[in-house]
C-alpha cells in the first residue's frame, strides 16, 4: 500500500510532514509513506530541505495521494510539466486528498467539478475564482476526493486515509498515538466527529 504526499517547492512542512508522521503509525507489511516530489530536492517555505522518496509519476499509481500546500502552489498550476504528469491522478482508483492550497491543483485538473473543498483562508478566492464552493469546516470528503483546510487539519487527511485503507480503528490509535497527553481521548472524539459524515458506515454485526 502506498500512499504519496506531494511535495513541492516552498512546501508547507505542516502540511506534509505531520501527515508523514501519522501515516507512519501504521506498521504492516507492505505500508508506505513518501514525499512525492518533482526533483531530487526540494526546499520548504522555511528552508528545510528533504530529499526525493518517489516521483510525481510512482504518486499518480499509488493507492493514496496528498496534495500538499505551500508557498508556490499558483506556480505549481501554472508549471505545465508538472499539471502533464499530475493529470494521471485518477479517484476511480485511489484516494485523492489536498491539503490548504493543494484544493487549488485539484481545481485545476478539473477533480473538484461539482464537489465543495476545504481549504485556508489565504488559497480560498483563488479556489473560489475556479468555480469552487470553499465550506466553512476544516474537512469535506466526496467518494474517494477529501480536502483539508488549516495547516492542523493535516491528521484529518492521514486520518481518513487510514480509515479508508485499514479502518477506522487503525486511524484512532494512529490519533491517539501523536494526541497531546492528557487530551486524548478528547481529541479523537473531535477526528471522529469530524471525519465520520464521510467514512463508509460500519458493517452491521451479524447475531
Amino acid at each position: 500500500m502506498h500512499i504519496a504526499i506531494l511535495t513541492f517547492e516552498g512546501y508547507n512542512e505542516l502540511d506534509s510532514l505531520i501527515a508523514l508522521g501519522v501515516l507512519n503509525r501504521i506498521r504492516t507489511d507492505g505500508w508506505r509513506v513518501t514525499l512525492a516530489t518533482p526533483n531530487p530536492r526540494v526546499t520548504s517555505m522555511n528552508g528545510v530541505v528533504v530529499e526525493q522518496m518517489s516521483t510525481l509519476e510512482e504518486a499518480c499509481a499509488a493507492d493514496a495521494v496528498i496534495v500538499g500546500s505551500g508557498i508556490a502552489t499558483r506556480e505549481v498550476t501554472e508549471d505545465p510539466t508538472i499539471m502533464n504528469v499530475l493529470r494521471g491522478l485518477d479517484p476511480s482508483r485511489q484516494l485523492i486528498a489536498a491539503q490548504c492550497s493543494g484544493a487549488l491543483v485539484l481545481a485545476r485538473l478539473g477533480l473538484l467539478d461539482g464537489i465543495p473543498a476545504c481549504t485556508d483562508l489565504t488559497t480560498k478566492p483563488w479556489v473560489v475564482a475556479a468555480g469552487i464552493e470553499v465550506l466553512n469546516q476544516p474537512f469535506h470528503a466526496r467518494g474517494n476526493i477529501a480536502t483539508a483546510g488549516g495547516c492542523l487539519a493535516s491528521p484529518y487527511l492521514a486520518a481518513w486515509i487510514i480509515a479508508r485503507l485499514a479502518g477506522n480503528e487503525a486511524a484512532e490509535a494512529a490519533l491517539h498515538y501523536v494526541a497531546p497527553v492528557g487530551e486524548k481521548e478528547e481529541y479523537v472524539e473531535r477526528a471522529r466527529r469530524t471525519l465520520a459524515p464521510y467514512l463508509p458506515a460500519p458493517a452491521p454485526t451479524l447475531v
